[in-house]
């Protein structure tokens, strides 16, 4: 496997299956897991690709990672945690069973970039917008995070309930365009759209702060309220939520499909001349 800017090669059998990686592609990336013999990947529903015929498809219920215990009950509180999350009852793990090295692919179903993230060097958990999960090594934890303090539930749209992460593998998050990654001191704030929020380390403090004005409220077009972050810790910002580009999509179709003829000053009668009606 090549070396790329977003890869791994390395064996460490003190954490969780300690998988060799690339990521592939630019807008529009893919993700490449490089398995030895017995070593598995956990994967989102729906997120697969391909894979060598060595590897093994298992679907399993909840996360597959064990960390809620081997009963029924235990994994079945694991899958509710996942179905609060938007996310399905059912994850993928797939299984090297054969000889030598073998390879799974898999890629994000909206455009962006995935990003590789090892739990041990964030500090074991990181909490991430509720739809960006890919894949993991085997071994991680995929739960969910409430925000506690009552206006941040009651208005933090995409920011109330998070996937939580845990465990000291390798997980890889799907994020919505460009990926920026700030490190913030202790007492340092950063103001963020609820959207564009895309994961943090538990350490960062999170809470809404109001987006101005009353005229800014009104007029402004960005919502009610900022996402208020203060460090210490890291947190990673995407440039284009899905729900904004869908959002986008649906007022350009103007819920009838074709374009709006945007720019044109005839409007909907530049519609009828360009055929869009």
């Amino acid at each position: 496997m090549s070396q790329g800017p977003w890869s791994h090669h390395s064996r460490n059998a003190s954490v969780a299956d300690d998988i060799d990686f690339e990521i592939k592609g630019q807008e529009l990336q893919f993700l490449e897991i490089e398995l030895d013999p017995g070593e598995s990947a956990v994967a989102e529903a729906g997120s697969f690709v391909w894979k060598d015929a060595s590897v093994e498809m298992t679907t399993v219920f909840g996360d597959g990672s064990g960390a809620q215990g081997g009963g029924f009950m235990g994994k079945l509180l694991g899958a509710g945690k996942r179905l609060i999350t938007g996310e399905s009852l059912f994850t993928t793990v797939f299984t090297h069973q054969g000889q030598g090295k073998a390879r799974v692919a898999f890629a994000s179903p909206t455009p962006g970039a995935i990003l590789p993230l090892k739990l041990s060097d964030v500090g074991g958990t990181l909490i991430c917008q509720k739809d960006s999960f890919l894949a993991a090594a085997r071994g991680v934890a995929i739960g969910i995070a409430f925000q506690r303090k009552v206006m941040t539930g009651l208005f933090g749209g995409e920011g109330f309930i998070m996937q939580k992460l845990d465990g000291d593998g390798w997980v890889f998050v799907q994020m919505g365009g460009t990926i920026v990654e700030r490190e913030l001191k202790a007492g340092e704030v950063l103001h963020v759209d609820t959207g564009c929020l895309a994961a943090y380390t538990p350490s960062v403090d999170f809470d809404l702060v109001m987006a101005g004005g009353v005229k800014s409220v009104l007029f402004g077009g960005e919502g009610l309220f900022f996402a208020r972050l203060t460090g210490p810790g890291k947190v990673w910002i995407q440039s284009l939520p899905f729900s904004r580009l869908a959002g986008r999509m649906l007022a350009a179709a103007g819920g009838t499909g074709g374009n709006r003829g945007e720019g044109s000053v005839l409007g909907g009668l530049g519609d009828l001349i360009g055929g869009n009606n």
